[in-house]
């Protein structure tokens, strides 16, 4: 089947409704947004026609979980991760950040350390603040060269954990750096938690969107064993598939006593099971793997277009993302934004960015960096276009 990534949706004004979107309505008409991580592309077909027949249906009451559903994840994971899950190790969820929220409820403690890494996704390190836990941090290595790649720092992260730490909030692959980490590196980071008794939260959810040819990803938990009863792992379909909106994301936990825990400490703090995420959910991981292959090799041309564009951006550096379809890029020694940034860097690039280019990204700030910028090239090759021209009329100098 051929699946259309290259002509655009109207998102902002589309001819059927007024559906406000975050990312075409937080700008006005004149930006173009490649800010936050939602694709404009159409979701899989076999996603769509399983939602209109639900619609159909006209009763939307409470729901639950289809033991169908379960079964196709506990399928997908073997066939895509080499990882044999149970379909009671799942427990679903309205949407990675909240369960990311929820995780600190229900495993920590008032005043315990919640511990990650930066740069990270900003709901990450408002997690401890907004749940009463200490907030704690260590900083990744920046890449030895323009267009190496970011390094876990594992004496840094080590360094920062103090008697207080309980949990750690991973990332892999990692947002907003796009790394795939090394068997390496994860050794060293799976012997820290140990060595330190740290539960861990491992956020997976760009684990579908693999980039290098031939690459798989192996789940935290099924690499290292010796971390499963001290392991939260978390997928949802929602970036591969572009079903954001959905809200449905699923929590795998392997232990019986910590999925109890877990279980218990969430207890009336979520809604009742989207009953319209739970059909997108098992349509795309039983239905969608062609269009997935489709689109990753729509993204490894946009990934090629981008590197080409930001190697002619003097001063610019980008870690090609071996994941995702973000890309960060580096804009503190920017040429052409030499002198526009304020004494000291007080305005960010992004703003300047906004402003002179009407490109929308998302500011290096909030992910613990500033003088960075996350670009979302989710978008079919026109818009692209359009926006990485305008880049080029203030950083192409």
């Amino acid at each position: 089947m051929e699946y259309d990534f290259a002509t655009p949706v109207e998102r902002r004004h589309p001819s059927g409704g007024d559906w406000p979107s975050q990312k075409w309505h937080r700008h006005d008409d004149s930006v173009l947004p490649l800010w936050v991580a939602d694709m404009d592309f159409r979701s899989p077909p076999a996603v769509i026609e399983a939602l209109c027949a639900r619609v159909e249906h006209g009763v939307y009451g409470y729901g639950l979980v289809p033991d169908s559903l379960r079964r196709t994840l506990c399928e997908w994971s073997a066939r895509e991760y080499d990882w044999a899950i149970e379909p009671d190790w799942q427990l679903w969820l309205p949407g990675v950040v909240p369960a990311l929220h929820l995780a600190s409820l229900a495993l920590t403690e008032p005043g315990d350390g919640v511990l990650t890494v930066t740069p990270i996704y900003p709901p990450f390190l408002r997690v401890a603040e907004r749940t009463g836990r200490l907030p704690q941090r260590a900083p990744l290595a920046e890449p030895a060269a323009p267009d190496g790649q970011w390094e876990l720092d594992l004496d840094a992260l080590e360094a920062a954990i103090t008697a207080d730490t309980r949990l750690l909030l991973w990332c892999q692959p990692h947002n907003p750096t796009g790394r795939v980490w090394r068997h390496e590196e994860l050794a060293g980071l799976a012997a820290l938690v140990e060595r330190h008794d740290l539960l861990v939260v491992s956020d997976e959810l760009h684990c579908d969107l693999l980039l290098d040819e031939g690459a798989r990803h192996r789940p935290l938990a099924a690499a290292f064993p010796e971390l499963a009863a001290r392991t939260v792992t978390l997928w949802a379909p929602s970036k591969t598939f572009n079903l954001a909106g959905l809200t449905t994301a699923c929590a795998v936990i392997a232990d019986a006593a910590l999925r109890r825990r877990f279980a218990t400490g969430i207890r009336g703090l979520t809604p009742d099971a989207n009953v319209l995420g739970l059909v997108a959910a098992e349509a795309a991981y039983a239905e969608g793997e062609p269009w997935r292959q489709a689109l990753l090799a729509v993204l490894r041309d946009h990934r090629r277009t981008l590197v080409r564009r930001v190697d002619a951006w003097p001063g610019v550096a980008m870690s090609p993302p071996q994941s995702t379809y973000l890309a960060w890029l580096d804009l503190r020694r920017a040429q052409g934004l030499a002198g526009r940034c304020g004494e000291g860097g007080a305005v960010s690039p992004q703003r300047v960015l906004l402003g002179r280019a009407g490109v929308a990204l998302s500011d290096g700030a909030d992910f613990g960096w500033p003088g960075f910028a996350r670009l979302n090239f989710g978008t079919t090759a026109t818009q692209l276009e359009a926006a990485l021209t305008r880049l080029d009329g203030v950083l192409r100098v």
